[in-house]
């Protein structure tokens, strides 16, 4: 979100070491406004504070945070002082809940009734006049900052908040901002410098309110939202000021996509791209439903990563993942110039995804590095092979040899991944450094490492099919490198000075009849 510089200042709070020791500096931060504070300045100091109870709501004790806040306002109405009156003028507006409201206003006519004087400011709380609301975000649609500016007497204050349309259009981040107009003057200077790829555009107070209240809701309603370091501080204050934005004329239903309909959006890029593949667009498709029921075919970078993402965390199973690199590039492609993108923004798309799509394909289901595998040569549609074939060889970056741990090494190194290979032997290890190791076992070691180090780079290129062929037989991979041992071993000859080799062309002939 942009420009954070702008945002309005968090005023320290002293730390609290109990609810009552809470509830104390609270009502100190209100007794302390100034003699004639601006009611923005009470609305964001109470939206601070409330902002409190969010995190707890947060935290998964919603009920706990409301809890809280009623007990605050009871707490305030038991004292006698202008501070509490303060308070509780500022809560009966700015509170999130009805119920958190009308508790306030009770309370305040209780502390009143009791001889201190409603403050100045209390009746202008909350009346803001609403300006000019501006959304401005990528072309694909996948985030949008929305700035909406108020306007009470002489003061200005914007409430720019960051949507995600990669997750139903939640709200991500709430700021207030002390200069609207220079914020909008440099939105407006980023979408002419980039404008094949930043679109600008000023929209209706009644449309802005929806985006605002069904994105906090959509977030609010999730279980541990990731949201930006303000969205507490400004939550209230961004709900009050909502209740300013006209009402929209009619709720927008969204219907969700039949089973028939999803088939015939795959229908449709199947004939597009020319692919057949089918698994891998269904889950597409399904991904939008379920992410953007209001537009499940929009495409966008950060749209695909949440895809990717998902497919990574085993929210979707996949059969055939050999075909996702080049299913998710056609579908970039297709999709990007069925929205109407430009040329320059589809590539830009390609571009960003591709990128993705090495990540993902590189990806470790442990705690290896992902890089470890990849030479980083490789395209998105090679990436998977080749992972997945040094991965067999070398299933592991970390072993011990006798009493020493060896962690992290490098397969790419020869010597790195032979040490790996006699980590696999334990039976080997005590007599490993004695001059008497020789015979079959060192004869086996050195096949071995030979054959894994064949299966690393490739060479010869018969060796990683017929491995596939023995697995699909249902042999472990000990089994399978010890199959691929005893052929290689069948192909040795003595070329003197206790020196072996073998053949070439019998071994890979010997290879393809495995």
């Amino acid at each position: 979100m942009s420009p954070v510089s702008r945002a309005r200042k968090k005023n320290p709070q002293p730390a609290a070491h109990s609810v009552n020791g809470l509830f104390k500096d609270v009502l100190r931060d209100f007794s302390g406004l100034a003699a004639e504070p601006g009611p923005f300045d009470v609305e964001l100091l109470a939206s601070e504070v409330l902002g409190q109870w969010w995190d707890l709501a947060i935290e998964g004790d919603a009920e706990g945070g409301e809890q809280l806040g009623l007990e605050l306002i009871a707490f305030a109405q038991r004292k006698i002082t202008p501070g509490a009156a303060a308070l509780l003028a500022a809560l009966k507006v700015v509170a999130e809940t009805e119920e958190e409201r009308t508790a306030a206003a009770d309370a305040l006519g209780v502390v009143l009734g009791r001889g201190i004087p409603e403050p100045e400011w209390a009746a202008s709380v909350g009346q803001v006049t609403v300006g000019e609301c501006w959304r401005t975000g990528d072309v694909y649609g996948d985030e949008s900052s929305l700035l909406c500016v108020f306007s009470r007497g002489d003061a200005t204050l914007g409430l720019l908040a960051l949507l995600d349309f990669t997750e139903r259009g939640r709200v991500r981040d709430l700021v207030v901002i002390d200069a609207p107009i220079e914020v909008l003057t440099e939105m407006r200077a980023q979408a002419a410098e980039d404008a094949e790829l930043v679109v600008l555009d000023k929209i209706e107070p009644a449309d802005a309110h929806r985006l605002l209240v069904d994105g906090i809701a959509e977030t609010d309603g999730m279980e541990e939202p990731e949201v930006g370091a303000d969205y507490a501080r400004f939550h209230a204050i961004a709900l009050t000021w909502c209740r300013a934005l006209p009402e929209p004329s009619a709720s927008l239903e969204v219907e969700e996509w039949a089973p028939a309909r999803r088939e015939a959006a795959v229908d449709e890029f199947v004939a597009a791209s020319g692919l057949e593949e089918r698994e891998i667009a269904r889950l597409l498709v399904d991904h939008g439903c379920e992410t953007e029921p209001a537009n499940p075919l929009r495409v966008g970078p950060e749209k695909l990563a949440r895809f990717l993402e998902a497919l990574l965390g085993g929210e979707y199973e996949l059969e055939d993942e050999d075909a996702l690199a080049p299913v998710v590039l056609a579908w970039a492609a297709w999709a990007g110039a069925r929205e109407g993108l430009s040329e320059v923004a589809v590539a830009a798309l390609v571009a960003d995804v591709t990128e993705y799509l090495e990540e993902y394909l590189a990806e470790e289901p442990d705690e290896d590095e992902p890089n470890d595998y990849l030479d980083g040569t490789e395209s998105p549609e090679e990436v998977l092979a080749v992972v997945e074939r040094r991965r067999f060889a070398v299933p592991s970056l970390n072993t011990v040899i006798g009493d020493e741990e060896l962690t992290d090494l490098d397969p790419g190194d020869p010597e790195q991944r032979r040490l790996l290979v006699i980590g696999e032997h334990p039976e080997y290890h005590e007599s490993l450094a004695d001059d008497s190791f020789d015979g079959e076992p060192r004869l086996h070691l050195a096949l071995k490492t030979t054959l894994v180090d064949q299966l690393w780079d490739d060479s010869p290129e018969e060796v990683w099919p017929a491995a596939l062929r023995l697995a699909e037989r249902g042999l472990s991979r000990d089994e399978v490198l010890g199959e691929l041992v005893a052929v290689l071993e069948g192909q040795l000859e003595e070329t003197g000075e206790d020196r072996l080799d073998y053949d070439l062309d019998g071994y890979r002939e010997a290879l393809e009849q495995v």
